[in-house]
């Protein structure tokens, strides 16, 4: 049905393996460095902040990790997640773009955080973990961790970036309804919060800085490990079950699409939706022409737009291993803006790895301009955006008004405009040349008309057309002959017109706006 909105997978449809991009990349991934020797890591340094599965997923170039059934039974709770098609949001922009979204919104935490923290957290009970420390924006990832250890028994301890412990206060309280302890950094309880306290008792915070201070009570603690977030690589493998639902998805609504926006700040929801279609695409599988995959990100912390690609910390404290990634400087601290969830110096080393490789495009909006699109989109959709989805939802409106703008009957109407205002005359083989063309340009639509019509199945002609037909070929010309002959003495001529104009097919408009959207076309 054209008119769809939702589209829904059934519990079985949902993936059993997540997809991991390393197998099909081009040129894999630089690798990661230690800061001590500057040479590759090995697992064994890495062994102090993760489990071994973990690990193993980090590095691993296999291309489907099989989802533990434990895993796959919690993601029940919440999964598949809807897809819907915004028609709302279309005819309120006045566009023929399709905009479908996929909506995370329904998951306990209230968006795609948990897809990673659940795994997380189960991997870590599995090798006997009892204490998880992490870091946290604007509090959906803290929430979804801190869920996710509730289910599995472990303590979780969250550092939530200062600025938004006190601009989202029902965040932590939400933190704290599933059991964790969430403080804020820069924080009293570590060597890197104090630090940055001595410099600035006032310190807004940033996800560099609460990263130290995780990683510092992971470290020096053997009971506890870490769990991020973004960024690394095994984060983003778990996030590919959004895209790998959406692609079966948008095979129910007999539709494949152009371009693909995300939200960058870490990488993680980013890479969740394009990822599968982006591998899809580099096996040759698909559609042959090259979809347009666009991340957005704030103007206020541009990593990709603006950042060095260059090796560099993942955290404030220079704790972690160097990655080589799009960064703005491990020491950045971006301003207050609300989109707390995109306040990150740096962007995963695989979505920076891709736009080196050319394979993504990046844009960056300011906040007031993103929050304006969310209001659009709520009220046509229903649905309030949050901060850091805002300018997905920027970006996907500007790709449909731009589809708007290259719409050829625009581009021809502002053409002839143009030539008639400024009196162009076009040279003699040209003119000729256009002449021409205006001449086939009825036959062939005419053409093109007769051949959808014989080739459509008269099973998947429209109920309608029983009545439309003899509507348009006896009643509209019977109207229009009583009209003509009754109220007014008009030529025979002008009532023979009349009459012959009301019976003649609609103009080729219609079946151009019918492949526009979609719409009674083969």
């Amino acid at each position: 049905m054209s008119d769809q909105i939702k589209f829904l997978l059934d519990v079985e449809q949902m993936p059993k393996d997540w997809y991991n991009l390393q197998a099909d990349l081009p040129k894999p991934l630089p690798p990661v460095l230690h800061p001590g020797t500057m040479q590759p890591i090995g697992p064994d340094d890495l062994a102090p902040l993760f489990p071994m599965e973990l690990i193993l997923q980090e590095v691993s170039t296999e291309r489907e990790i099989e989802i533990p059934e434990p895993v796959r039974d919690i993601y029940t709770l919440w999964r598949p997640a809807p897809l819907y098609r915004a028609h709302r949001l279309e005819k309120v922009l006045g566009t023929p773009a399709k905009i479908f979204y996929k909506y995370e919104g329904v998951s306990p935490a209230g968006s795609h955080k948990p897809n990673t923290a659940i795994p997380q957290a189960w991997y870590n009970a599995q090798a006997g973990i009892k204490k998880l420390t992490t870091e946290t924006g604007a509090g959906q990832w803290g929430t979804s961790l801190s869920f996710a250890g509730s289910l599995f028994d472990l303590e979780v301890l969250v550092f939530q970036v200062r600025v938004s412990y006190d601009q989202k206060p029902y965040r932590r309280a939400l933190m704290e309804t599933y059991g964790a302890r969430c403080i804020a950094s820069p924080s009293m309880e570590t060597n890197s919060g104090r630090a940055m306290l001595a410099k600035d008792p006032n310190h807004p915070g940033s996800l560099g800085i609460a990263i130290s201070e995780a990683v510092e009570v992971a470290a020096t603690n053997d009971d506890t490990k870490y769990a991020l977030g973004s960024v690394l690589n095994h984060v983003l493998l778990h996030q590919t079950i959004v895209g790998q639902e959406a692609m079966l998805q948008l095979e129910m609504a007999g539709d494949d699409p152009d371009v693909i926006v995300g939200c960058t700040g870490g990488g993680s929801n980013f890479a969740g939706i394009v990822t599968p279609f982006l591998g899809q695409q580099l096996r040759g599988k698909g559609k042959t022409k090259q979809r347009r995959i666009v991340a957005v990100e704030p103007a206020a912390c541009p990593s990709l737009t603006r950042g060095k690609y260059a090796y560099d910390f993942g955290d404030t404290g220079h704790m972690t291993p160097l990655t080589k990634m799009h960064t703005l400087g491990s020491t950045f601290t971006p301003p207050g803006f609300h989109a707390g969830g995109l306040r990150y110096h740096g962007m995963a080393p695989m979505v920076s790895h891709l736009h080196q490789l050319g394979l993504i495009e990046a844009t960056a909006y300011h906040q007031t301009a993103c929050f304006e699109a969310g209001v659009t989109f709520a009220k046509a959709e229903g649905i309030v955006p949050a901060p850091e989805a805002n300018h997905a939802v920027l970006g996907a409106i500007n790709e449909a008004l731009r589809k708007i703008a290259s719409h050829p009957f625009i581009i021809a109407t502002f053409a002839g405009f143009l030539a008639a205002f400024t009196g162009f005359r076009a040279p003699a083989a040209l003119q000729t040349m256009i002449d021409n063309l205006a001449q086939a340009a009825a036959p062939c639509a005419l053409f093109a008309m007769g051949v959808t019509l014989a080739l459509r199945p008269l099973k998947r002609v429209p109920a309608e057309i029983v009545y439309i037909v003899p509507a348009k070929l006896i009643l509209l010309p019977a109207c229009m002959y009583l009209c003509m002959s009754l109220f007014g003495n008009f030529p025979a001529v002008w009532v023979e017109t009349a009459l012959l104009l009301s019976a003649l097919p609609t103009a080729t408009n219609v079946f151009v706006i019918a492949q526009q959207y979609g719409l009674w076309q083969e």
